[in-house]
């Protein structure tokens, strides 16, 4: 029916107005791959999310407590590929009182070639690196400052202010970090620790330390969610009454970390962590706040809904 009527509307066009209709659609250029930024609001702040492209491991890596059994069984009906978790990195950029702020730098080519992206993302919509006046990265893992190095080893971000958690560089900058915690091998660690160093390198000298609990700028506040790493952090933006909130590493993806309970391998005190997923996921569920997942499937926005086994993951709706 829907065919036949779109063949009789169709028909019902002057022929000039068909040809040129036809020929407008033949002239649209042609389409490599799909969107990789996402705008919103919160309040008063303009916020795009800027997909920095993809990483990924072992399921296991990121479920470290999961049955083996129940864990393939919980992908195969998620539809997703039991040997290998493919992880989003959601970068935010807001846009507030004349500044442009960027949350978490991005891994860049730190942690495998599908990094780096938000680059390409930004030229998107209109912005270079230079436009870019604050950077804040939640903890120093490659996958979240790895963008503040460029190829030649410069700053990638040369305007930019650039603000790390002070335990962390402290614990993984300054000396030198004791990742055996970590369920990779250890070669895989060895150039962990080392991308760490490397990322930062350029912007050594102008860091900004802060402590989780700090205001960055009006409509900035970071919170505290140590345990993945020393000194992370959360992200909570708010204009009027709206908020968004960044969760970081808490969870790395909703299937494993948010629907299910179980616990990420990279983190470093896993009871700590523990104490503040369920502390800031409670939260979010009891003030129902927009929720923004580093790692999860892009644009990584949803929402908490407490249940009475943990938590569920609801994503928004696409809003065009």
């Amino acid at each position: 029916m829907l065919t036949a009527a779109s063949a009789f509307t169709g028909s019902m066009l002057p022929t000039g107005m068909a040809l040129a209709q036809a020929a407008s659609v033949a002239s649209l250029p042609a389409r490599v791959g799909n969107a990789g930024h996402y705008r919103l609001r919160v309040g008063d702040i303009s916020a795009t999310v800027l997909s920095d492209g993809l990483i990924g491991g072992p399921p296991r890596v990121y479920a470290s407590d999961a049955p083996e059994a129940e864990l393939q069984d919980v992908l195969r009906r998620s539809f997703l590929p039991t040997d290998r978790l493919t992880l989003n990195l959601n970068t935010l950029l807001i846009e507030t009182n004349d500044r442009r702020i960027l949350l978490e730098a991005g891994a860049g080519q730190t942690m495998g070639p599908q990094g780096g992206r938000v680059f390409e993302n930004l030229a998107a919509i209109g912005l270079r690196p230079e436009d870019i006046d604050v950077v804040v990265v939640s903890h120093t893992h490659p996958d979240h400052v790895g963008n503040l190095r460029t190829a030649d080893g410069g700053t990638a971000f040369p305007q930019a202010t650039v603000f790390v958690p002070r335990a962390d560089w402290d614990f993984f900058v300054r000396n030198d970090p004791d990742l055996s915690y970590m369920p990779v091998p250890k070669d895989f660690r060895r150039s962990f620790a080392a991308a760490i160093k490397r990322s930062v390198e350029p912007v050594t000298n102008g860091i900004e330390l802060y402590e989780a609990g700090a205001e960055i700028v009006p409509g900035l506040t970071t919170l505290p969610a140590f345990g993945h790493t020393p000194g992370m952090a959360n992200f909570l933006v708010q204009s009027g009454t709206d908020q968004l909130l960044l969760t970081a590493d808490l969870a790395y993806h909703p299937i494993v970390n948010v629907d299910r309970p179980w616990v990420p391998g990279p983190d470093r005190d896993k009871d700590t962590a523990q104490a503040s997923r369920r502390r800031i996921f409670d939260m979010a569920a009891a003030d129902q706040i927009l929720v923004l997942g580093f790692h999860f499937p892009f644009p990584g926005l949803g929402r908490m809904l407490k249940t009475d086994a943990g938590y569920a993951w609801v994503p928004v709706n696409w809003q065009f």
